[in-house]
């Protein structure tokens, strides 16, 4: 038995104590834990606080006897389902049978007892005991199981919704788009039209190459391209990237990083992704005209990445679980807006994929969020 698995326990009812002794030496095993009582109304007592696989009742007793004990044991809905053997050194008439059938007894021994029976007997309901232990934490485990699916599906059908969402809105744009370059070809309005037909699509291709990127991290089935890379390049190219939706939105953006370049064993592209979709995040979740500040440092043997935004700031119930797939921050203070809920999950695993670790350092909506990037630098 390991050391998680409480003991089975068994009560012993006796008014001599050597014979509490003997039945102990005579039914203790592994995994046994015996529970001794000299008198009826100490085993109400311990009836109260513990659990018991078996009851073993000495009929004759002086005050409270065997019988009594075993009717007041049926009238307590804690301990009335636990089974009583009675032993008795008295005549065992019908009379006295029945009597005890009746207060609850599945079995009479008569004393002097004889040790293989009772052991028998006894590892019965002690085995059926366990068993009945194991059936219910196996149910305790598979009711864990099935509201987490129930969550998990929940989150699967929002996650559908919001994505035909996000998806319509870029094709009804380019449909329009379509539609009205028919009629304004080769004026200035066609090319406003086909910048916005253009931004739409990068928006499409983000969203199918974010939700490809999951799956092949699930599957395995992504690999890094490695090699030594100077960190302020990739941030660079990420911050290229990001720089149409941050100037969109009127967001001022404050960059501090190193002067000398900090060499790191990573996946260029992967790196460029990590940072443009944080800046991406705050971006969104921030309102227009606010303030976004990504920083580069050394600490200890990391490059520590942040990004910092005065936005909306994530609720603190939603804070747990923010790099979860499908997990979304709703808002009114920012028009309702959620996301796909992929975005830090799929960052979280490209962290990861790097031997590195992300975190929200903090975040209210009195000062917004600031997300840290960990990675290690090359040992040499």
């Amino acid at each position: 038995m390991t050391s998680e698995v409480p003991p089975v326990q068994f009560l012993l009812v006796d008014d001599l104590e050597e014979n509490l002794l003997a039945l102990e030496a005579l039914l203790q095993r592994d995994g046994l834990q015996c529970l001794k009582a000299r008198s009826g109304d100490e085993a109400l007592e311990m009836l109260l606080v513990h659990d018991v696989a078996l009851a073993l009742l000495d009929v004759q007793m002086p005050g409270m006897d065997g019988f009594e004990l075993a009717e007041f044991m049926r009238g307590n809905e804690r301990a009335r389902h636990i089974p009583i053997i009675f032993l008795t050194a008295g005549s065992a008439d019908l009379q006295r049978r029945f009597r005890g059938y009746e207060a609850g007894a599945v079995d009479f021994i008569q004393k002097p007892i004889e040790g293989d029976i009772l052991r028998s007997k006894a590892n019965v309901f002690f085995d059926l005991y366990e068993q009945r232990r194991q059936i219910v934490a196996q149910r305790d485990e598979l009711a864990k199981l099935a509201h987490a699916l129930q969550g998990a599906d929940r989150r699967k059908n929002e996650f559908l919704a919001i994505l035909g969402h996000e998806l319509r809105n870029p094709i009804m744009a380019l449909g329009a788009g379509l539609h009205l370059l028919e009629r304004r070809e080769g004026t200035d309005m066609a090319r406003n039209i086909r910048g916005q037909m253009d931004r739409h699509v990068r928006h499409v291709s983000r969203l199918v190459e974010d939700l490809l990127d999951i799956a092949r991290i699930d599957q395995g089935k992504i690999s890094l391209n490695k090699e030594r890379i100077i960190l302020q390049e990739a941030l660079t190219f990420a911050i290229e990237a990001s720089q149409p939706s941050i100037d969109a939105a009127g967001h001022a953006l404050a960059v501090d990083m190193p002067d000398a370049p900090v060499w790191i064993e990573a996946d260029y592209t992967r790196i460029a992704q990590i940072a443009s979709n944080l800046l991406n995040n705050a971006a969104k979740y921030t309102p227009p005209g606010g303030a976004i500040r990504l920083t580069a440092q050394i600490v200890d043997d990391r490059i520590e990445i942040a990004v910092a935004d005065n936005g909306i700031g994530i609720p603190a119930e939603m804070q747990a679980k923010i790099f979860d797939i499908f997990a979304q921050v709703r808002s009114g203070k920012n028009g309702g807006q959620e996301g796909l809920g992929i975005g830090l999950a799929l960052v979280k695993q490209l962290v990861e994929l790097h031997d590195g670790d992300i975190r929200l350092a903090s975040s209210d909506p009195a000062s917004g969020s600031v997300f840290v990037v960990r990675l290690p630098l090359p040992c040499c």
